[in-house]
C-alpha cells in the first residue's frame, strides 16, 4: 500500500479547517445567525427571517466547546462541537444541555401560545371545519387568519401548546411546544370518562353522551393521557374511543393504554373515527353505551321448564359453552380435537355414533403448522371430504392480552367467518403469564368469555395435564380452570399402542357421557413425499373398542404357595418334617413375578401385623420357625376356622 500522501493527492494533505459554530448554523439552513456566539450556557433567540425569534442557540464553554442550536418553527435542532477528545462526561453534559435547551424553548413557546390563546376569538358554530364535522365549538377559538385553534395543557393545567386546524381539517401544532403527555377536555367530570384522539371525535362523543371527554391529540398519546386520567380518577369508568385505521395504530395504542391503566376500548366497526361513524348514519350512542337488556332476568321465568341443551357434538361439545380437552403430552389430544373440529366443519353428521351439527370452526394452532397440514390432509383424504368450513391460525399469540384478543377478533372478522367453535391449541401457546396464577388465569377466562359473547360460539381449550400420577386426569395449573368449565374431557392412553380413552370429568348441564375409546391409525398421504422422496404419512382417529376387562385370577392361599415352593426346591426335611428356607421361599415368590420388596414382606415373620401370610401360618400352628426357615407341624385342616386350601402334596410327606 502506498502511504505517500503527496503521491496519492498530488500535494501535501491538510485537514479541512474546523467549521465555526456560526458556519454550522448557516449550513443547517438557519438565516439571521448572530455574528458573535456567546458561550454563557444561556438561551439566545434570534429571527431567521421567517418569524420573529424562531431561531435559538445555547453555547457552553469547556474542554470541548458545545453549541446546541435550532429553529422551533421549522423543527431544526443540531449540535456543534469544537475539536478535541469527547469524553463520556462531555457527552453527558451535551445531553443535559440539549434537554435544558428544549425545556427553555418550551417555556418560551408556552409564553407565546398563552398570548395567542388569550387574544384569540371564540369560535363560531359556523366555522367551516365545525360545520363540516357537525359539532359545537366547546371552547375552541380562531386565529386571525381564520384557523380553528384548540389548547393543549399539561397535567397541572398549564398551557403548553396549541393545535391549529384549517377548514380542510389539516392540523398543525405550534412549533416547539410540548405535546407528549398533554391533553384537553370537554365538559365536567362524570362517572364515565371518554378519551379520544382528536377534537372533532371528542366533541361528537361528548354531544352524544354528555360525559366528560378527554382529547389526547394522537394515538401515540393515548397511554399517557389515560394514565393521567386514571391517576386522578381511580374508580371511574374510563372508555378509550380509538380511530379505526388500516394500520390499526389507534386501536393498538388504545389496547396498550387499556392494559396499563384499566379501561374499556371502543372502535368504530368501519374505517374512520367516531365522528365519521356518526356522520355516516351509525348509532354512535349505542356503540359507546351498549344496552344490557336481558342481563337481569325474572326468577319466576327462570323457574319454568328450561330449554333443552343444544350440542355441536351430542353429549360432548355443547353449544355456547366453555370446554377443555386435556391429557399428557403425546397422548393424541390434538388428533381428538382436530377430528371433532373437522366433523363439525364438514358435512359429516356423525362422531362415534353421536349426532354432529355442522358449523364454521376457527382453529387457533399455536405450534406445529407443518404437522397440522399433514393431519388435515390425512383427515380429508380418509373421509373423502371436499371442503372444510374452517380457518386455522399460522401461529400463536397472547390471547389474554388486549392486543392479542384484538388480533384474534379482527382476524376472524376479516376472514368473514362466523364460527360456532373456536379451538385454542394449546393453551400454553396462547397464555401470557403463569397457568398457576389465578390472576393470569382470570385474564384468559375473560378473553374466552369475550370471544364467546362476540361470536356467539363455544370455546374449546386444549391443555396439558400434570406430570405426577395423580395429576393425569386433571388440567395442569390453577384449579380455576375446572371451576370455569362447562365441559371437561380427559384424554389418556388405553391398552394397546395406539388406543386412546376419552372420559368426561365434568358436564355442567347434563349427565356425564359414557367413556369413548378410539384408535390412532396411520394414513399414507397420496402422492406426497419428503425432500428425499420418501412417502409422507400422518394419522387419523377411528372408532375403537373398550378393552376387555382383565379377570384377576384368585390368589393362591398361603399354604398352597408354601407347599409349591417346597416342591419346587430341594424338598428338605428337618426331624422328619418338611423344611423350607426363607431364601428358597423368597426366590420362588420372585420367580412368580413379585417384586423383591413384596417377596420380603411375604416371608417376614418378625412383622407385628397379623395379616402377613407366614404370620398367619405361624399363629395357627401350621408351621414353626426353625433356624433360617420353617418346618411343617400339621395339616391346615387341623386348624379350626382356617381351612383355606388343601396341601395334598405336603400332607403326603407328613404321613
Amino acid at each position: 500500500m502506498n502511504n505517500n500522501l503527496v503521491e496519492l493527492f498530488g500535494r501535501e494533505f491538510t485537514p479541512p479547517p474546523e467549521l465555526s459554530p456560526r458556519d454550522a448554523m448557516l449550513q443547517a439552513g438557519l438565516g439571521g445567525v448572530p455574528d458573535d456566539i456567546l458561550f454563557d450556557s444561556a438561551l439566545h433567540r434570534f429571527s431567521t427571517g421567517k418569524k420573529k425569534f424562531d431561531g435559538w442557540y445555547v453555547a457552553h464553554d469547556g474542554d470541548v466547546k458545545t453549541v446546541i442550536f435550532g429553529c422551533w418553527r421549522d423543527g431544526i435542532e443540531d449540535v456543534w462541537h469544537s475539536a478535541g477528545e469527547r469524553t463520556p462526561e462531555s457527552i453527558a453534559q451535551t445531553r443535559e444541555l440539549q434537554n435544558a435547551a428544549r425545556e427553555k424553548i418550551r417555556e418560551a413557546v408556552a409564553s407565546v401560545v398563552e398570548t395567542i390563546w388569550s387574544n384569540g376569538a371564540d369560535a363560531s358554530p359556523d366555522h367551516p371545519y365545525l360545520r363540516r364535522k357537525k359539532v359545537q365549538p366547546h371552547g375552541a377559538k380562531v386565529t386571525g387568519d381564520g384557523r380553528l385553534m384548540v389548547p393543549i395543557y399539561d397535567e397541572n393545567g398549564e398551557l403548553s401548546s396549541l393545535q391549529y386546524i384549517n377548514q380542510d381539517g389539516i392540523k398543525l401544532y405550534h412549533a416547539g411546544g410540548a405535546v407528549g403527555g398533554r391533553f384537553w377536555w370537554i365538559g365536567k367530570p362524570t362517572d364515565t370518562i371518554y378519551i379520544c384522539e382528536g377534537f372533532a371525535t371528542a366533541a361528537t362523543v361528548h354531544e352524544e353522551t354528555g360525559c366528560y371527554t378527554i382529547i389526547a391529540y394522537s394515538a401515540q398519546n393515548l397511554p399517557a393521557a389515560t394514565g393521567h386520567v386514571r391517576a386522578r380518577y381511580p374508580d371511574h369508568d374510563i372508555c378509550i374511543v380509538a380511530d379505526k385505521d388500516k394500520s390499526s395504530t389507534g386501536e393498538n395504542h388504545a389496547c396498550q393504554a387499556s392494559a396499563l391503566h384499566g379501561a374499556r376500548v371502543v372502535v368504530p366497526p368501519e374505517l374512520g373515527d367516531a365522528n365519521d361513524y356518526k356522520l355516516a348514519g351509525g348509532n354512535l350512542k349505542e356503540l359507546l353505551q351498549p344496552k344490557h337488556d336481558g342481563w337481569l332476568l325474572d326468577a319466576n321465568d327462570l323457574a319454568l321448564e328450561p330449554p333443552p341443551v343444544s350440542w355441536l357434538v351430542k353429549r360432548w361439545i355443547q353449544r355456547n359453552a366453555f370446554c377443555m380437552i386435556h391429557g399428557p403430552s403425546g397422548c393424541g389430544k390434538t388428533f381428538i380435537a382436530l377430528d371433532l373440529c373437522c366433523r363439525i366443519a364438514s358435512d359429516i353428521d356423525d362422531w362415534q355414533g353421536l349426532k354432529v351439527r355442522n358449523a364454521p370452526v376457527v382453529y387457533l394452532a399455536g405450534e406445529g403448522l407443518y404437522g397440522m397440514r399433514l393431519r388435515l390432509a390425512a383427515w380429508i383424504q380418509h373421509h373423502g371430504v371436499r371442503r372444510l368450513d374452517m380457518m386455522v391460525s399460522s401461529s400463536g399469540c397472547d390471547l389474554n392480552t388486549p392486543i392479542g384478543r384484538h388480533k384474534v377478533k379482527e382476524a376472524i372478522r376479516e376472514a368473514q367467518i362466523k364460527p360456532k367453535l373456536i379451538v385454542v391449541d394449546t393453551l400454553h401457546r396462547f397464555l401470557a403469564g403463569d397457568e398457576n396464577s389465578a390472576q393470569d388465569v382470570k385474564t384468559m377466562l375473560d378473553a374466552c368469555s369475550d370471544l364467546m359473547a362476540t361470536f356467539d360460539c363455544s370455546v374449546l381449550l386444549v391443555h396439558h395435564t400434570g406430570v405426577s400420577g395423580e395429576a393425569q386426569h386433571r388440567a395442569r395449573g390453577s384449579s380455576a380452570w375446572r371451576g370455569a368449565l362447562d365441559i371437561e374431557i380427559s384424554v389418556t392412553p388405553s391398552s394397546g399402542a395406539n388406543s386412546i380413552k376419552l372420559e368426561q370429568k365434568k358436564a355442567k348441564d347434563a349427565e356425564l357421557a359414557a367413556p369413548i375409546y378410539v384408535d390412532l391409525r396411520g394414513v399414507p398421504l397420496d402422492g406426497r413425499t419428503d425432500e428425499d422422496g420418501e412417502p409422507v404419512s400422518s394419522a387419523i382417529i377411528e372408532r375403537g373398542a373398550e378393552p376387555a376387562k382383565r379377570t384377576k385370577e384368585p390368589a393362591a392361599a398361603p399354604y398352597t404357595i408354601f407347599a409349591n415352593a417346597w416342591q419346587a426346591g430341594e424338598k428338605e426335611y428337618l426331624g422328619g418334617k418338611p423344611f423350607l428356607s426363607r431364601s428358597d421361599l423368597r426366590d420362588y415368590l420372585i420367580g412368580l413375578g413379585r417384586s423383591k420388596q413384596a417377596a420380603a414382606n411375604w416371608v417376614n415373620d418378625d412383622d407385628k401385623r397379623q395379616n402377613r401370610p407366614i404370620k398367619i401360618m405361624l399363629l395357627n400352628g401350621i408351621i414353626s420357625t426353625s433356624g433360617a426357615g420353617w418346618v411343617v407341624e400339621k395339616e391346615p385342616t387341623q386348624c379350626c376356622g382356617m381351612i383355606l386350601s388343601t396341601l395334598n402334596t405336603l400332607t403326603e410327606n407328613l404321613k
